[in-house]
């Protein structure tokens, strides 16, 4: 469950900067030992993960729809959209609710971590090898305190069709 402190933390964080310092917040994430890190400006909420309602005929990593406050809301495993494979649900598990390629979209992650700031000098360009098909989603590697956040574009974490397929939910 999300604690009602880092909710509002974040809600301070982000009334208080200007919008150029925005664009630098990103909520980290863990999908196992790795961090991941998405634009605050896309965040919505973050809420407990809960069971979908599963829907026929999509890949599985679409693993349904919610009711959040009338709104359906498809919901994305990250783990397995990734390949990184299912893992059981515990406390930490999450749904990040996102706004992706003008669409509102849940994203099922092992644990919210933190809102961090990132300064220009600290986001690099990923390497060569990470231009693939299957990693077209990461936009950038930022470095913190020694280690990597993975910078995600989650207007590219689904394919067109993909896309499709979840307008149709």
């Amino acid at each position: 469950m999300i604690s009602r402190s880092f909710r509002k933390a974040t809600i301070m964080s982000v009334s208080s900067e200007s919008a150029h310092s925005l664009s630098t917040q990103y909520v980290t994430f863990q999908l196992g030992d790795e961090t991941y890190g998405i634009s605050i400006l896309k965040l919505n909420e973050i809420i407990a993960n809960q069971k979908c309602t599963g829907i026929p005929h999509v890949p599985d990593y679409i693993k349904g729809v919610i009711n959040l406050r009338g709104t359906v809301v498809p919901v994305i495993d990250l783990r397995e959209r990734f390949g990184m494979g299912a893992k059981n649900d515990d406390q930490g598990t999450v749904i990040i609710i996102l706004d992706v390629a003008g669409r509102t979209m849940g994203l099922i992650v092992d644990a919210v971590s933190d809102v961090v700031t990132l300064s220009t000098d600290d986001i690099k360009t990923p390497p060569p090898f990470f231009n693939g098909t299957r990693t077209q989603f990461i936009s950038a590697l930022g470095i913190q305190e020694n280690r990597f956040i993975i910078l995600l574009d989650v207007n590219r974490l689904l394919s067109n069709d993909e896309l499709e397929m979840v307008d149709g939910v």
